[in-house]
């Protein structure tokens, strides 16, 4: 028996057919609806950046007021500033009493509270000062027998100007007043104050030198000791035997002024390492004027009065430069096209940058987006070269979004 083929049922197949193709297009549809809604692979994010330079404006006295006559410097460490006047090796009178006080910490280190090796007032200790005082030279009272330790000589030496005192310390150190003369000499030497010699330890001889600029290096040195500082600082001392007596030292206690030598004698005239402090930032500095060969009056007078001058010059023309900026002021835009959002700095604040800076130096560094960026989301950050170098974070001050493809595409 023959078995009997079934009729083809193309119909169905079509029907297969159509509906495979109803599928995959819609398929297709969907995808290309999705992919018109999501951004490009990694679309990278432009800044447009508002920030303008931020240059200083004046601060006031424009230069330093030098004395008119004499020679002048200032030093200012912290700040790397040293300039100086006609600085030539002059005579440097009580000035010399630096060395003196810097030699004998050397070998004789001292903290505040501490009373350091002691000697006794011998007859001629007595006979030393009282031909000092004939020569018109300033000393304190002794009696033998009495004890004076490093602290009191020390104290003496630097606020009473004691020539006396300046004796008795050479001998303490280095035996006799030759020997400590010659330390002077080699440690002036290995400090590299190049023009600067001495002759005696207290400056009442004239061929005792040096130049404005080395009294200005060598008192910065000195200050280093929180005793000398402490020393220098004082209107008036009470010493054993002498009792209270008076600083010689213009201004010193007023006009944020510390005290730190002075001297005179008619080949010098009048001298004076001044010491003042001032406010850079927030931040408290030591600047240190000096002036040699004043003239009139008492001469400490106008010594002082130059050293102030110029000091108060000094601390105008230092005044830092200072800049705020606000977390309410936009620094630029970031976004995609239209799609922006500005951007500032996430915490008002106020910075300070050096007065030898004409523009304060920023530069900026953003994140980089393939996502949408949120409100108060950090979008980079703020370098600023201040004199406390800042990095100031940058935040979104509202959202944005990526184009999408359709977005690019309509």
């Amino acid at each position: 028996m023959t078995r009997q083929r079934r009729p083809r049922r193309p119909a169905l197949r079509g029907l297969f057919a159509r509906f495979f193709a109803l599928v995959l297009g819609a398929v297709v549809a969907a995808a290309l609806i999705v992919g018109m809604q999501v951004p490009l692979l990694h679309p990278g994010t432009t800044v447009k950046l508002t920030l303008s330079p931020i240059v200083a404006t004046s601060t006031g006295t424009s230069s330093l007021v030098w004395p008119s006559l004499g020679s002048a410097a200032l030093d200012i460490p912290s700040l790397g500033v040293e300039k100086s006047w006609h600085n030539e090796a002059v005579p440097i009178a009580s000035l010399s009493k630096l060395m003196t006080a810097y030699v004998v910490l050397k070998k004789f280190p001292l903290s505040i509270g501490q009373t350091g090796p002691c000697i006794t007032v011998s007859d001629g200790d007595v006979a030393t000062y009282e031909s000092l005082d004939q020569e018109d030279q300033s000393s304190v009272v002794v009696y033998a027998g009495e004890s004076l330790c490093e602290s009191d000589l020390l104290n003496g030496l630097l606020v009473h100007s004691a020539s006396n005192y300046a004796v008795l310390l050479a001998n303490m150190v280095a035996g006799s007043t030759t020997a400590f003369v010659a330390t002077m000499n080699e440690t002036a030497a290995s400090l590299g104050l190049t023009g600067t010699t001495y002759v005696d330890v207290s400056g009442y001889d004239p061929g005792s030198v040096s130049t404005a600029l080395d009294q200005a290096r060598l008192a910065v040195l000195l200050m280093k000791s929180p005793l000398v500082r402490s020393i220098v600082d004082q209107p008036s001392v009470t010493l054993p035997g002498a009792g209270t007596v008076a600083s010689f030292t213009p201004y010193v206690g007023t006009d944020d002024v510390i005290g730190v030598k002075s001297g005179r004698t008619v080949a010098a005239g009048g001298c004076d390492v001044m010491a003042m402090t001032f406010k850079f930032g927030a931040t408290t500095r030591t600047l240190y004027a000096v002036v040699l060969g004043q003239e009139g009056g008492d001469l400490l007078g106008p010594a002082g009065d130059a050293a102030l001058a110029l000091a108060n010059s000094a601390r105008m023309v230092q005044v830092p430069r200072v800049h705020v900026f606000r977390a309410t002021t936009s620094l630029g835009t970031i976004g995609w096209g239209s799609h922006r959002t500005s951007f500032g700095v996430e915490a008002t604040t106020r910075v300070t940058w050096s007065h030898r800076q004409r523009t304060l130096h920023v530069s900026v560094r953003m994140r980089h987006f393939s996502s949408a960026i949120h409100r108060g989301e950090i979008v980079g950050w703020l370098n600023v070269d201040a004199t406390t170098p800042r990095r100031l974070a940058l935040v979104a001050s509202g959202d944005a979004a990526p184009l999408t493809l359709w977005q690019r595409l309509r």
